[in-house]
C-alpha cells in the first residue's frame, strides 16, 4: 500500500526515524535547490529534447542502499516521478518507501495554483 506523507511528515521521518531522503528529480532541478540532505537519484535525466527516462535508476539506488530494508522517502518537483519512483523501488524490493506528496515546487491543480505547498514552501531546512 502506497504511504503519501506531507513535506513536514518526511522532515520528521528524517530526522526522528532515519528515513534517507532521495530526490528523483534531473541533476539542473536538484542543483537549484534541495531538502537538506537529500541524495539526488534522477529517475529521468535532462536531455537537449526534454526528460528521458533513466534506465539505471534501481540500480544506483541499489548501489548507494544496498540493503533493501532502508528507509526511504522519495520526491521530485510536484510529486508525479516520486509516484513511479515508489513503484519502480517496492518492485524491486525496498520494503519501506514513502512517497512525499507536492514534491519540491507544490502540487498544482488544472489551472496551475498550488493545491498543496510543495518542501521549498514551507520552513524546513534546504540546501543550498
Amino acid at each position: 500500500m502506497p504511504v503519501k506523507v506531507s513535506p513536514t511528515e518526511a522532515h520528521r521521518l528524517m530526522v526522528e526515524e532515519g528515513f534517507v531522503y532521495v530526490d528523483v528529480r534531473s541533476a539542473p532541478e536538484f542543483a537549484e535547490g534541495r531538502p537538506a540532505g537529500a541524495v539526488n537519484v534522477p529517475i529521468a535525466n535532462m536531455t537537449v529534447t526534454g526528460l528521458e527516462p533513466n534506465p539505471s535508476f534501481v540500480e544506483h539506488v541499489r548501489g548507494l542502499f544496498p540493503d533493501l530494508a532502508t528507509r526511504l522517502v522519495v520526491g521530485c518537483k510536484g510529486g508525479g516521478r516520486s509516484a513511479r519512483a515508489r513503484e519502480l523501488l517496492a518492485a524491486a524490493g525496498y520494503t519501506t518507501v514513502h512517497d512525499q506528496r507536492a514534491g519540491w515546487d507544490g502540487a498544482r491543480g488544472v489551472f496551475g495554483e498550488i493545491t498543496e505547498a510543495g518542501w521549498r514552501r514551507t520552513s524546513l531546512p534546504r540546501e543550498p
